[in-house]
């Protein structure tokens, strides 16, 4: 099996096996306002939010998360099944060892997500690394491979760093991705991979076209620390220590909310969303939706029944914020009153 390949086998493996977690997303820093007399109905409460025209059940997102490996063909199947079901949007993960390989069985790891959900909404994935590579029509054929409704541009730099086999030429990338965003034939959704991005990165991106900013900032699954566990593997000392160096590094995905959705209108918030209730404070903060990963891995690995039990589980639970913040809809969701209060107050004070 080829590098790439194997590399997606191994992250599976070391998140399901090894602590790759963090803390500090400034969502426990974040308090709705309790509604008394909310006045609504909790059943009739509206969920439903719209992301590039595409009518979602809830803003709720499965993030990118695998792809490229035989083993992962399951996974990406049964969460996709579950996304049709539930009517969530859902990415898959980075989709080079598609592009790059001429394996079936690879290119099936992704493109089963559009067989098993012909209607929901589906976003692919590359990385701005590769941009540098590939060019527009490159970029379509991975817009091919799963009938995407929109493309994300994973920008994860840190963990090329840590990567032994990383690469770390980050010049032209913003480039990049504007002729893409200009010229790419659906959305584009830029994303980080779990450290933030800062109002001045998110209005770079803005000012370059992209449509959509998915924050994915710290306090939640580590890439950094992944990369310190694979290449702890090989002998790669260094790297190694590099990557415990990192674990913690970024912005907090609270912060970084906040300061996305001060300079574009369609944020997704990520990186250590756990919950309903932190998604319903991350739309309090400015995004439209919320997205997780990890925790959607042990249910996919159970069955599509499983993730749709954890996706109910998950609206229930927002829906629940929105009856006691007396919020009959998404968009009153947004204007409902909160405090920041913490170390995150401090971030955001020092920030301004």
């Amino acid at each position: 099996m080829p590098e790439t390949a194997d590399r997606k086998d191994d992250h599976i493996r070391i998140i399901e096996e090894e602590d790759v977690e963090t803390a500090g997303t400034g969502f426990g820093d974040i308090d709705l306002v309790h509604e008394a007399l909310p006045e609504i109905h909790r059943d009739e409460i509206d969920t439903t939010t719209t992301l590039f025209g595409h009518e979602l059940a809830g803003p709720v997102v499965i993030e990118s998360m695998t792809g490229g490996h035989p083993n992962t063909t399951k996974l990406n199947r049964n969460l996709a099944a579950a996304a049709q079901q539930t009517g969530i949007a859902m990415g898959v993960g980075s989709q080079r060892a598609g592009l790059e390989l001429d394996d079936e069985a690879l290119i099936e790891s992704y493109s089963v997500v559009r067989d098993a959900a012909p209607d929901a909404f589906l976003y692919g994935n590359v990385g701005a690394a590769q941009l540098l590579e590939y060019d527009v029509a490159d970029v379509e054929e991975a817009v091919s491979m799963i009938d995407a409704d929109a493309m994300a541009i994973h920008l994860n730099f840190l963990q090329e760093a840590v990567q032994p086999e990383g690469d770390v030429d980050a010049a032209g990338c913003l480039a990049a991705i504007e002729r893409v965003a200009n010229d790419l034939s659906v959305p584009v959704i830029v994303k980080e991979t779990g450290n933030g991005l800062s109002r001045s990165t998110a209005r770079r991106l803005t000012d370059a076209g992209v449509d959509a900013i998915d924050v994915a900032g710290k306090g939640g699954t580590t890439w950094s620390g992944i990369e310190s566990y694979r290449a702890a593997a090989v002998g790669a000392d260094r790297q190694e220590q590099i990557g415990n160096r990192f674990r913690a590094w970024g912005i907090p995905t609270a912060v970084s909310t906040v300061e996305a959705s001060s300079v574009h209108d369609c944020v997704i918030a990520s990186g250590g969303v756990r919950s309903g209730l932190d998604i319903a404070k991350a739309i309090a903060l400015g995004a439209r939706a919320g997205g997780l990963a990890k925790p959607f891995l042990a249910p996919a690995g159970q069955g599509t029944d499983a993730v749709v039990d954890f996706i109910e589980t998950l609206l229930l639970e927002l829906r629940t914020a929105m009856f006691v913040t007396g919020s009959d809809s998404i968009d009153a969701l947004s204007e409902t009153d909160h405090v920041v209060l913490g170390r995150t107050k401090a971030y955001l004070t020092e920030r301004r």
